[in-house]
């Protein structure tokens, strides 16, 4: 029997035209590195909660990846003041005493306590307290506003429920009950 040799691998017809350099190699860059950039999706991103189809209107926003967003996830409780988020996601819990933003978004779950002020909420879980949305209010068939909101449109899924008080917000900025 002939002594044991390891085989040789045979160059590939690529592998000659490559330099030292071009050769690819495991891990050639760290899994860390800054992938390159993703062009912006032509439509607005999908809301963060399942089902929903949250909208904003007016004058078009910076997509979702650009706004400071604030997210409490699922068994996280926040007290205190919130400042400069433009975006927030309550999955777990928040008790504030003022809370200004551009969207909130409360998922199935999740409960708001204290007064907040947006353009745009979508509440799929429970607000008890305050609610300003200067533009639309969704209350999703999970959700619950407990207290007072008010809005200028008003939508409610079948299921959704409102305990409290509802002020329309108009054009002229009076309000009506």
């Amino acid at each position: 029997m002939p002594p044991f040799r390891p085989a040789t691998p045979s160059p590939s017809p690529r592998s000659a035209d490559i330099t030292p350099t071009e050769k690819e190699t495991p891990m050639a860059r760290s899994p860390f590195a800054p992938t390159q950039p993703q062009p912006a999706p032509a439509t607005q991103p999908a809301s963060p909660l399942p089902g929903a189809a949250f909208r904003p209107t007016g004058t078009r926003a910076p997509e979702a990846a650009e706004r400071r967003t604030l997210v409490v996830g699922r068994g996280i409780s926040v007290q205190g003041v919130v400042q400069d988020a433009e975006r927030l996601v309550v999955e777990g819990t928040v008790e504030a005493t003022m809370i200004n933003a551009t969207e909130l978004a409360i998922a199935q779950g999740g409960v708001f306590k204290g007064e907040v002020e947006v353009e745009e909420a979508e509440i799929a879980g429970t607000i008890d307290g305050t609610l300003t949305a200067r533009h639309a209010l969704i209350v999703r068939g999970t959700g619950k506003v407990l207290g007072t909101a008010r809005c200028k449109r008003l939508q409610v899924e079948d299921g959704g429920q409102i305990t409290g008080r509802i002020e329309m917000i108009t054009d002229s900025g009076a309000k009506t009950d």
